[in-house]
């Protein structure tokens, strides 16, 4: 099973998808932690070069780029072998996220960009992907006292409108992507991501 975690900036993504590796594994499930960009050495670099702050301008499609690389990387060395070997994949981002920061984000075209997600991942997509859905206040406020990255520093409309991409995403991909309000405290978020995986299970 691939499970993936999608959601603005300081929706608690990577939290849950911690939580979860962590119970799969308690329960005797073969199971890997992932995240993107990163995951893979040559992947973790790209995510250096994509999230530092820079002064000459970073043109959204050189980001597109770059990101499609990194999963690549991924996919290719990490996540496909995983899965032939039997392990249940828990990754924090995936291929949604490009689709709504440079597709909905950016303006990139979707065309575009789900053309070289398709290359990148020579097709694969998650199981289910659990979309953790904060007003974009919230998010940034979360995340207001760690030291930011490029793509965090963003404007709030930027963010908004990130948002907005991946609720158009959920809208299109209701058989995959289950929306759960990431407002909600910890424990019952988690509560109602393992209700899903288990009964997919």
């Amino acid at each position: 099973m691939f499970v993936t975690f999608e959601g603005i900036e300081g929706c608690g993504k990577s939290t849950q998808a911690k939580l979860l590796y962590e119970w799969l594994k308690e329960n005797g499930h073969k199971v890997l932690l992932t995240r993107e960009p990163g995951g893979t050495k040559a992947a973790e670099e790209i995510r250096e070069l994509i999230l530092k702050h820079r002064e000459e301008t970073f043109p959204p499609f050189a980001e597109l780029c770059l990101y499609t690389a990194a999963r690549a990387f991924h996919v290719e060395n990490l996540i496909r072998p995983s899965l032939e070997k039997g392990f249940i994949v828990v990754c924090d981002r995936f291929s949604d996220s490009t689709v709504a920061y440079q597709g909905y984000g950016r303006g990139l075209s979707l065309e575009l960009i789900n053309s070289m997600n398709r290359e990148a991942t020579k097709g694969l997509e998650p199981d289910i992907t659990f979309l953790l859905d904060v007003p974009v206040e919230v998010g940034l406020l979360r995340i207001k006292s760690k030291v930011k990255d490029r793509i965090e520093e963003e404007s709030l409309r930027f963010h908004q409108k990130v948002r907005e991409g991946f609720l158009r995403i959920a809208e299109e991909n209701p058989e995959r992507v289950v929306v759960i309000d990431g407002t909600k405290d910890i424990g019952t978020i988690f509560s109602q991501v393992l209700n899903h995986v288990v009964r997919r299970l």
